[in-house]
């Protein structure tokens, strides 16, 4: 199960209901509480509440009663802008805005990185690398880091993404400061305890596994995957990955503990899976990497984080195809083509609900599925929110941001609302 793959942080995430950072309280995309609808009423989901935010990627985080989540103004100036809500009800509890204005930086939308809580603070990192700690009660500063001024940040094409991670008293973020690619933060005071690496940053958010008996920090560069110790910045081992066109590494490496594999995956440059040993290693098993985005091998994800449950990996090619893969090779099993739109960039964001897989697909569409290596069984869809931003040649628009499952409820937004719609089985 991808449950075991990634591990607890060493600070205690709130309650278990809670979703306090990207991809849940163990960032694997495993949603924990029961009494949870089994199918939809109806092909449109209604919200319990609306609130009006504006344009944005992150997707919201939850926890002690409050949403998360960022946006951004243009007029009269550029502002970024970090809110919360009150979970219950969609009341602004605060606003807390800072001057950004976007240089050099493509998708052009809003921040990208959602709001990580915890013990009582929120880190929020911003598309020109802006990092904030905020009192998550009040929005009130307790201590920031601005590019230029306390960090030299060469900002990748698409803006800063890795959604900051809490190890203990560390915050870490990949935030591509010179020769501190991975900074460690003291999160109480915002002090550098230490940092490494002196590559390029790319979009992928860092985890922590067990490898070894010990506690690794895996992180993405747009040079390699490593292995650090996440107390020191030690190399412990590294995979190159190169890019024949750019840094487009998004999705966190997905890691399954029961038989040590790792797999990674993007959009230009195809996939690799990797054996990590007990000695603190690492190995390839396979890479596979097809013409283009149009003639893919294996498979080539953009943005929708691969489902790695033993023998198999389910995962999102860039043109919107659902892939079941056997996880030894990298063949393909089989592939659906009615999950999301078949599109350049097709997404989905998974999360794993019991022996189901819930679905978030770029048009705003929620599925309840259940995934096998004979094929993929949908159980029910319906619209959860509207797609409200153009993006290529999307004039439909689309939805990327990835919602947050809580308090018996999803939470997303898109560049005009925060929504919160209730999964509790007797609210339908």
């Amino acid at each position: 199960m991808v449950a075991l793959g990634i591990v607890a942080t060493a600070t205690a995430f709130a309650l278990a209901d809670d979703w306090p950072q990207w991809r849940g309280p163990n960032r694997d995309g495993v949603w924990y509480e029961t009494g949870i609808v089994s199918r939809f009423d109806g092909s449109q989901l209604e919200p319990v509440w609306r609130a009006k935010i504006s344009g944005g990627y992150s997707g919201p985080t939850v926890a002690e009663g409050r949403v998360f989540v960022t946006d951004r103004i243009t007029e009269p100036e550029e502002i970024e802008r970090v809110h919360a809500f009150d979970a219950a009800t969609g009341e602004r509890l605060w606003t807390y805005s800072y001057s950004a204005p976007y240089v050099r930086v493509t998708y052009r939308t809003g921040p990208r990185a959602s709001v990580t809580i915890a013990d009582g603070r929120a880190y929020a990192f911003g598309t020109m690398g802006h990092l904030h700690c905020l009192d998550a009660a009040t929005g009130k500063v307790l201590w920031k880091k601005i590019p230029g001024e306390d960090l030299d940040i060469d900002v990748p094409t698409w803006g800063c993404a890795s959604a900051p991670l809490v190890e203990g008293d560390l915050l870490i973020v990949q935030i591509g400061a010179e020769n501190g690619c991975i900074t460690a933060f003291d999160r109480r005071t915002g002090e550098i305890e230490w940092q490494a690496l002196d590559d390029p940053a790319s979009y992928s958010a860092p985890i922590v596994i067990e490898q070894g008996g010990r506690r690794v920090l895996v992180c993405w560069t747009g040079e390699r995957v490593v292995g650090l110790n996440p107390q020191t910045g030690e190399l412990y081992w590294e995979y190159p990955f190169s890019h024949k066109r750019w840094i487009d590494p998004i999705i966190s490496p997905v890691y399954d503990a029961a038989t040590g594999r790792l797999f990674v995956s993007c959009f230009d440059d195809g996939a690799a899976m990797l054996q990590l040993t007990p000695d603190l290693n690492v190995r390839e098993l396979w890479r596979r990497q097809g013409k283009d985005g149009h003639n893919t091998d294996a498979v080539h994800t953009l943005m929708g984080s691969p489902i790695l449950e033993g023998d198999f990996i389910y995962a999102v090619d860039g043109y919107g195809q659902y892939r079941c893969l056997n996880a030894a090779t990298g063949d393909r099993v089989w592939e659906d083509l009615t999950l999301t739109s078949l599109e350049r960039w097709g997404t989905l964001h998974p999360v794993r609900h019991g022996d189901e897989v819930w679905m978030f697909n770029d048009m705003g569409e929620l599925i309840i599925t259940r995934l096998s290596p004979q094929g993929v069984e949908v159980l029910s869809r319906a619209k959860l929110l509207s797609p409200t931003r153009g993006q290529l040649s999307r004039g439909d628009g689309v939805t990327w941001s990835h919602p947050a499952f809580a308090d018996g409820c999803v939470f997303n937004r898109n560049d005009e609302e925060l929504i919160c719609v209730s999964l509790r089985a007797g609210d339908e």
